[in-house]
């Protein structure tokens, strides 16, 4: 994995010297230097005299700089930056994120943004960089200038790929607290979605940078999976071309991100002669979340109903190290289903009356029921690996949704299942347009047996998983149909004790 090249701006803003011994009130240090111009993050001072207000910005280095973001002013106390101070530095971390969360048009109500204080956020300097590393991405796709933002933009990308900022986006999500973290990833798949959608309008077929953003959680009992992907960086498995140009349902298409979560519970029980690991299924949800508001859905894309819905989940659960593994036992046994068929027959005839051509007219009818649930769970054992799977079918035909095509006609009928499919009282989804499976009809087990002489050691458990989403049109008229898939994969941890 890649290491980072991004400098150290919390180091460098400390280690300046006062600002009375400037030449001029700005210092400024080189956040992208692949591109001509360079971006730079400059802090000036408005006076070089104490006390004095300063503020952050990241200019592009012309002959004449441009700004592209501006700090609000921060207060000078002594004769530094005064970025040693706590409450500087929690005022500094608050303007920048909640910058980054006005990106996204969709405004949060029940938003809340509350930082602890510096001296007690474990890694501060991690946090800092990172957050910096995150502003000058965003920044660099909404106001870099056109002949530099691909060059900006793509130095920054890969920087999210290295270990640290993965690692330190994890600490910072936590840090952020739920709810903003929602709209922090609504903000940030945004970008993405918008870099993209520009890079196809040029031609350039490249992968988005940190297609997904995935958490993992292993305490109490739990084990917490949390994920993001925008639509347009999941995989196109499968399409029909018709449609593909339709830049209004195109828009209201790409504009969404997908949202999991992935709750299980685990327990340990010490027998005599062998220890069980038991992990049940807590909670699963999946939704597709819009990236804009509602209004600019409907005045250019094809309306807030047009979007993925899920249609197939599928999670593999496998101790990395096998050697202490005795067995695996799921608690599901394979569909036996009762299949309801109610047959109803019936004959009519009629004889009429005599004449020069006697008419006789019989008519015969069958009916035949079938009851069928939309989704279907199954277990399954693959050598230690225990797997949970669900699948969506559509209920007319009985056929698995992301491994096929509805046909035209299909498409046409105004009552099929896949049609008004977030308000109807049949539908396979919350209204919302995702799904949720709870423990209270999903809630299945896999058991492992693990050898006594684990005790005390930290097992890893790898989850790896799969989630497919595919498009039928709504209430849009159109034919065009595809399957998306993401694939994640992260380590959970549990103690044998």
């Amino acid at each position: 994995m890649a290491t980072s090249s991004f400098p150290d701006i919390l180091g460098w803003l400390q280690s300046l010297p006062p600002p009375t011994q400037w030449p001029t009130n700005t210092k400024s240090i080189c956040i992208c230097s692949s591109s001509q111009p360079s971006l730079q993050l400059s802090i000036t001072f408005k006076t070089l005299t104490h006390p004095s207000p300063f503020s952050l910005s990241i200019v592009a280095n012309y002959n004449i700089p441009i700004s592209l973001w501006t700090s609000k002013p921060l207060k000078s106390t002594n004769n530094n930056t005064s970025l040693d101070q706590q409450g500087t530095i929690s005022k500094l971390l608050t303007n920048i994120i909640k910058d980054i969360l006005n990106y996204c048009p969709i405004k949060f109500s029940n938003a809340y943004l509350y930082l602890p204080q510096p001296n007690s956020i474990p890694d501060l300097k991690d946090i800092v960089n990172f957050v910096f590393l995150a502003l000058a991405f965003i920044v660099s796709i909404y106001e870099a200038p056109q002949d530099i933002r691909c060059d900006c933009i793509n130095t920054i990308k890969d920087q999210f790929a290295c270990s640290w900022a993965r690692t330190t986006s994890k600490r910072l999500m936590r840090l952020i607290g739920s709810n903003t973290e929602e709209q922090w990833m609504r903000s940030m798949n945004l970008a993405i979605t918008n870099w993209v959608i520009e890079l196809r309008a040029m031609n350039h077929a490249l992968k988005s940078p940190s297609p997904m953003y995935s958490l993992a959680i292993s305490t109490l009992g739990l084990w917490k999976i949390q994920l993001y992907c925008p639509v347009i960086a999941m995989e196109i498995e499968k399409c029909n071309s018709n449609g593909q140009d339709d830049e209004k349902l195109g828009f209201s298409l790409n504009y969404h991100q997908l949202e999991g979560v992935i709750q299980l519970n685990y327990q340990v029980t010490v027998r005599d002669k062998w220890i069980d690991v038991l992990v049940s299924i807590d909670n699963v949800r999946c939704d597709i979340m819009r990236l804009v508001n509602d209004a600019l859905l409907k005045e250019r894309g094809a309306g807030i109903d047009e979007k993925h819905f899920p249609s197939r989940i599928s999670l593999h659960l496998t101790p990395t190290i096998q050697t202490n593994v005795l067995s695996v036992s799921v608690s599901r046994s394979s569909e036996n289903p009762n299949r309801e068929i109610g047959v109803e027959r019936s004959i009519e005839g009629s004889l009429e009356p005599p004449n020069p051509h006697i008419g006789i007219s019989v008519s015969a009818g069958e009916t035949v029921t079938t009851n069928l649930k939309p989704w279907k769970f199954e277990q399954s054992v693959y050598g230690n690996s225990g797997t949970f799977s669900w699948f969506l079918h559509d209920s007319i035909n009985g056929r698995e949704v992301f491994s096929s095509k509805p046909s035209k006609c299909a498409l046409l009928k105004p009552k099929s299942w896949f049609r008004n499919r977030y308000s109807s009282a049949f539908r396979p989804f919350t209204r919302q347009g995702g799904v949720i499976f709870a423990r209270d009809e999903y809630g299945e087990s896999v058991l492992w047996k693990v050898v006594r002489d684990a005790i005390g050691e930290t097992m890893e458990w790898e989850a790896r998983g799969w989630i497919w989403l595919t498009y039928w049109p709504n209430k849009y008229k159109t034919f065009y149909t595809e399957t998306r898939r993401l694939e994640f994969r992260e380590i959970l941890h549990l103690t044998i004790a």
